[in-house]
């Protein structure tokens, strides 16, 4: 897999840059639909889409004058696969600890119903 996952998870990890991406989670938008409430200036947005873009996780598309952006289901599925590896690993490394783990000798069990559990002897008045 090599970088890809991490470089998306980099061009998050910006504040104004997740801001953007949050943005762009409700549907496509020009830059200055983006910038509307940003504490940035609108180039500033520009420049944060282009690493969006450049980590794959914003494609943009020119209709008429203006350009429009959107997230790019390639770059979030790279994260997403990027975490699953860490989630198969850990399955894979708990299922062979568990395996490993010496298991208790049936014939060795007694019964303990009765036994180990201590009786709850209410007094009378």
């Amino acid at each position: 897999m090599g970088t890809y996952g991490k470089d998306q998870l980099l061009a998050l990890a910006d504040p104004t840059r997740l801001a953007v991406f949050e943005r762009l989670a409700r549907g496509p938008a020009p830059v200055h639909q983006i910038a509307q409430g940003l504490p940035v200036s609108r180039p500033a947005v520009s420049q944060h889409l282009r690493v969006l873009k450049n980590a794959n996780l914003v494609i943009d598309e020119q209709i008429g004058t203006r350009r429009f952006y959107r997230l790019n289901p390639e770059g979030i599925e790279a994260i997403r696969a990027y975490f699953d590896r860490f989630w198969d690993d850990a399955l894979t490394a708990f299922k062979s600890f568990a395996e490993d783990q010496p298991q208790p000798d049936p014939t060795d069990a007694t019964d303990r119903t009765d036994s180990s559990r201590p009786q709850n002897r209410h007094r009378q008045h």
